[in-house]
């Protein structure tokens, strides 16, 4: 018998990962399951974009900049789920610094997590309104192609909206 009693879903806010979160959430509900949103940003200080001038005309520094990230991160997390979700789901909103793949791998490894579920084309979109975009994308590969290859679950790709089993 299958129990999915935590679904890790991953976002990057694309369209594709809400398309995944619709997924993560019938699962979750169907199987009384709790949810695991979370979402990767990527480490400041080891990017070139970080030290942009739109900082120093924005008066903030590196530290309150890499703050509201996590904060618009999290806010945005909140907004994928309705009030009445967030409680019946269990929704766990989570918000990581580092890279993509390794974030979600040991994110699931830490939290015995039994399904990843994430969208299939979420590469180099806008950061949680921030006016940036991050390339996820590396000469490997995908992230959910290597997310896939190294998860320690099965993983739920889902592709943009052309075949649905859940509908909204």
């Amino acid at each position: 018998m299958i129990t999915l009693k935590k679904i890790l879903v991953s976002t990057d806010f694309s369209e594709t990962s809400k398309g995944a979160v619709m997924y993560a959430r019938a699962l979750a509900s169907a199987y009384h399951g709790s949810v695991h949103a979370l979402h990767v940003l990527p480490d400041p200080s080891i990017q070139p974009w970080a030290f942009s001038v739109e900082t120093e005309v924005m008066g903030l520094s590196f530290e309150e900049r890499a703050k509201r990230w996590e904060e618009r991160s999290r806010e945005q997390l909140k907004n994928l789920f309705s009030e009445t979700e967030l409680k019946e789901l269990n929704v766990q909103l989570v918000t990581v610094v580092g890279h993509p793949v390794q974030q979600i791998l040991q994110y699931a490894k830490d939290n015995a997590i039994d399904l990843i579920v994430m969208g299939t084309h979420g590469r180099s979109t806008p950061g949680p309104n921030i006016g940036q975009t991050f390339p996820w994308d590396s000469p490997m590969g995908s992230v959910a192609e290597r997310v896939v290859r190294q998860a320690p679950c099965p993983v739920l790709t889902v592709r943009q909206s052309e075949h649905e089993f859940v509908t909204p």
